[in-house]
């Protein structure tokens, strides 16, 4: 089946339609610094619009929920009549939706303060020392930065993963950063969840790394299920893994975009064709 056609699959019950989407590499560009990243123009619109279509849109990123309303100036997507607008941030941890527009979380992850306080020293007996940022919930380690990016995090990973496991966290390795947080949340979970929320029958997920697998993974299990399903990857030259399992591969956040937009067209084209006659 070529792409218009999976897309009008999930256009046949648009009521039940979750749009799932990553936000780093998949919305945003990959910059430097974290906190320079911005959605690209056109994202508030795309995603107002396809709100207004579908049943759920939702934003499913490692971000804290706060960072990413701001840097994807994403407050300003209204709820619209049948259809919701939420964000997951901190893999499901945090909580926006834009009828209620306060952030729920979860309590901080057992471990990780002692983590936090014993960092320093891994970094220091590792020899690398990144760029750190704490989300409240997770640390995330930025080798983005340093003279050799791909060698700092490969000197890394082994003493961080040991350190992490010694207090109970788990890695979640990504495109030169390396995160550390509590164990039994994932993208995968975080959808699942979701989608039973809402009693989705159709699922589109866009990611860009490593930490978008488990997403495509309960995409699997729900095409199984009977669901249709739509497994996205923003290519990019970092990253591969995530390419071989999509169903569609597209040049990074230009190319989600250009496809999301090409679904609102399918869904108000499905709205103006009215009830199938079969």
């Amino acid at each position: 089946m070529d792409l218009d056609g999976r897309l009008r699959a999930l256009a046949d019950d648009a009521a039940h339609l979750l749009v799932a989407l990553d936000f780093d590499g998949t919305l945003a560009p990959i910059v430097d610094d974290p906190d320079r990243a911005r959605a690209l123009p056109d994202t508030t619109c795309v995603i107002a619009r396809l709100a207004r279509l579908c049943g759920c849109v939702a934003i499913v990123t490692g971000r804290p929920v706060d960072q990413v309303l701001r840097l994807g100036d994403l407050e300003k997507v209204a709820d619209a009549e049948g259809g919701v607008f939420v964000v997951l941030g901190q893999y499901g941890n945090e909580r926006w939706d834009a009828r209620e527009r306060v952030i729920h979380r979860l309590p901080e992850p057992e471990g990780l303060d002692a983590f936090r306080a014993a960092l320093p020293v891994v970094l220091d007996e590792t020899g690398v020392h990144p760029w750190v940022e704490d989300k409240g919930l997770a640390v995330a380690l930025h080798t983005r930065r340093l003279p050799d990016p791909a060698g700092s995090y490969g000197a890394l990973m082994p003493a961080v993963s040991d350190a992490a496991a010694h207090h109970g966290l788990v890695v979640e390795p990504g495109r030169q950063v390396i995160e550390v947080r509590g164990a039994g949340t994932d993208k995968g979970t975080a959808l699942g969840d979701l989608v039973a929320e809402l009693s989705a029958s159709a699922v589109l997920f866009a990611g860009d790394d490593l930490g978008d697998l488990e997403a495509f993974r309960r995409l699997d299990a729900l095409g199984s299920a009977g669901l249709s399903t739509l497994k996205v990857c923003s290519g990019s030259a970092e990253e591969s893994t995530l390419a071989s399992l999509a169903d569609v591969v597209v040049d990074g956040p230009t190319g989600v975009l250009a496809l999301l937009d090409r679904l609102a067209d399918v869904l108000d084209e499905a709205v103006a064709a009215g009830p199938s006659s079969e």
